[in-house]
């Protein structure tokens, strides 16, 4: 039985004794590219942790923090039959109860792409993961790519604190479509979703000039970046050879997409 649990102690009776945990950090509204990282985890055999917890910090102001879907009795269903030992899903007032008060910088790379756009997020990610690694004592933590730049700063957070905690990267799920999974894809009308497909024909390319030719003649897509970076997210060298990613963020109506794919250059 998946126990739901609300504070650390309650948390803490789950997984009394357990000498490593697998964690998987959500935001809730779950879908298979969630529950393929819970899969992951339990290969491990670990005791396996869900948070959901929508967190605050990693919002803008005129963000949608408020619209944000909020289904936890839908995500313990489907966390229950994947035999998911606790969940944790904390009220605000219990994760941040003195306020955003100590927080995470995350140094040069968080200022890039995705910390260009939203300036103040990934401050707000790598506070709240650290703090779920603390809550949990995990020794393991399950991120999907599709959030590349997150992941890289988790773990370059995990390197630079000395972090007892191995942060695995997996694979983007993605629609038949193509489309890769996320919550925010419930946003999306049936036209803006048949729009968004253009991303994922854009990087499939696996050349800037291809994607960046789809992405420009595409309806209702407004492109906020599209960007070749080492696998570390660095800068391409001059005559630079060899294993790349190809990033892209774009509003489709009012919501705003992201995707990334392994490139060869």
């Amino acid at each position: 039985m998946t126990r739901l649990t609300r504070t650390p102690a309650e948390l803490k009776d789950v997984l009394i004794d357990a000498p490593r945990v697998s964690l998987v950090p959500t935001m809730g509204a779950l879908h298979s590219g969630h529950i393929s990282l819970v899969r992951e985890a339990k290969k491990l055999g670990n005791p396996v942790v869900v948070s959901i917890f929508v967190n605050p910090l990693q919002f803008a102001p005129g963000e949608d923090l408020d619209a944000y879907p909020r289904t936890l009795d839908e995500d313990m269903a489907k966390l229950e039959a994947e035999g998911v030992d606790a969940v944790f899903a904390p009220s605000v007032s219990t994760m941040y109860p003195h306020g955003p008060r100590t927080t995470i910088h995350p140094g040069p790379l968080g200022s890039v792409l995705e910390g260009k756009t939203r300036p103040t997020h990934f401050a707000g990610v790598l506070t709240v993961v650290a703090k779920l690694f603390c809550l949990t004592g995990a020794t393991d933590a399950f991120f999907g790519e599709k959030d590349y730049q997150q992941l890289a700063l988790i773990r370059q957070m995990v390197e630079d604190l000395h972090l007892p905690v191995h942060a695995h990267g997996c694979p983007i799920i993605r629609e038949d479509s193509g489309l890769a999974l996320s919550s925010r894809n419930r946003y999306l009308s049936p036209e803006e979703h048949q729009a968004a497909l253009v991303l994922s024909r854009a990087l499939a390319t696996g050349s800037y000039e291809e994607a960046r030719s789809l992405l420009d003649a595409a309806p209702n897509v407004a492109l906020d970046y599209l960007a070749v970076t080492t696998p570390e997210l660095g800068e391409l060298p001059a005559g630079y050879r060899g294993p790349a990613r190809l990033l892209v963020a774009a509003k489709v109506g009012e919501t705003r997409l992201i995707d990334n794919v392994a490139i060869e250059i």
